[in-house]
């Protein structure tokens, strides 16, 4: 038997319920993991309250790290007792089987710990930057919510590629805590002026805004870029969009609006390899280190969920099993 959070009923913090449930044996196709950190990111908020839609009742989760207990037929190029990352629905497990195409080799001097806070987030980040708009040498961007998950993954990501990244932030402590790790500049969002700050800094607009904060930064992003820029909203901590009007787009200087999504970015194994492969190259080499703002047990995972949502938190928090 093996302990799970289980959504059998979405809602808020008291949908968390952690039940005992069988693993069962791999089947084509699937290792079985024995986890030792689970790491949390708002997407799992939005599989818990309903705004995504999952098939109830389901484990939540969606990044883990561990151990290989047990491999299926077709599950090529992994062994029992190899150290996996995994990015597979169910992650809020002690056990779970993952399949093949979810779960990447963890290397040497990237530890389970380091692979659960920085995984998703961290191929996250590889793709705003070098995807979803390649942004280049010397180039300038705004990143919001600078100091969480992302954010300071991003802040360190961006100095090792030489951009000068524009953070936003709720307290001067998260401020200098982006600054501290990369950002060129970081503003308050709660001042009033954070638009003309970032205007300013920038030398009139920014060619590319990244936006995981939705309704309460949409107008202030639009309004920072310059002609022909993009916005590119990955995520709504504030709330949904509700919506865009293309004339929103065509008086600010004809920009551009994309919705990307981590999973289209690695919709195959070979994707997942070459983009985790390019997140454990600059963490091996020191460039980018996750920083784990909250260590908390496995059975503290509604007391995780409520400093996500408050947005308290810094940087990432993992569950220890």
């Amino acid at each position: 038997m093996s302990k799970a959070v289980i959504i059998r009923k979405t809602g808020g913090l008291e949908a968390l319920t952690i039940e005992d449930r069988e693993v069962g044996m791999p089947g084509e196709g699937e290792i079985r993991v024995r986890n030792t950190h689970v790491g949390l990111n708002f997407i799992d908020v939005y599989f818990r309250d309903g705004l995504y839609a999952g098939e109830l009742p389901f484990v939540l989760g969606s990044e883990s790290a561990g151990e290989i207990t047990e491999v299926g037929p077709g599950a090529d190029g992994f062994k029992v007792g190899d150290r996996v990352g995994s990015l597979a629905p169910g992650a809020y497990a002690e056990e779970c089987l993952v399949p093949a195409d979810k779960a990447v080799l963890l290397p040497e001097g990237v530890s389970n710990e380091a692979a659960a806070a920085s995984l998703l987030k961290g191929m996250t980040v590889q793709y705003l930057l070098k995807q979803s708009y390649p942004i280049q040498p010397g180039q300038t961007c705004l990143f919001h919510s600078a100091a969480g998950g992302v954010g300071l993954l991003a802040c360190q990501w961006a100095r090792a590629m030489g951009v000068k990244l524009i953070g936003t932030a709720g307290t001067a402590e998260k401020c200098q805590l982006a600054l501290d790790n990369g950002a060129t500049h970081c503003v308050n969002y709660r001042d009033d002026n954070w638009v003309e700050q970032v205007r300013d800094l920038s030398g009139g607009g920014v060619p590319v805004v990244y936006d995981s904060v939705g309704q309460a930064t949409l107008e202030g992003s639009l309004d920072c870029l310059k002609p022909l820029g993009y916005f590119i909203t990955f995520g709504n901590s504030s709330g949904a969009i509700a919506g865009v009007a293309p004339s929103a787009l065509a008086s600010r200087g004809c920009l551009y609006m994309q919705r990307p999504t981590l999973f289209a970015y690695i919709s195959n194994r070979a994707q997942l390899n070459r983009v985790a492969g390019d997140l454990f190259s600059v963490m091996q080499s020191g460039d980018v280190k996750p920083v784990i703002g909250r260590r908390l047990p496995f059975a503290e995972v509604a007391e995780a969920h409520r400093g996500l949502e408050a947005r308290e938190t810094i940087g990432s928090t993992i569950l220890e099993i």
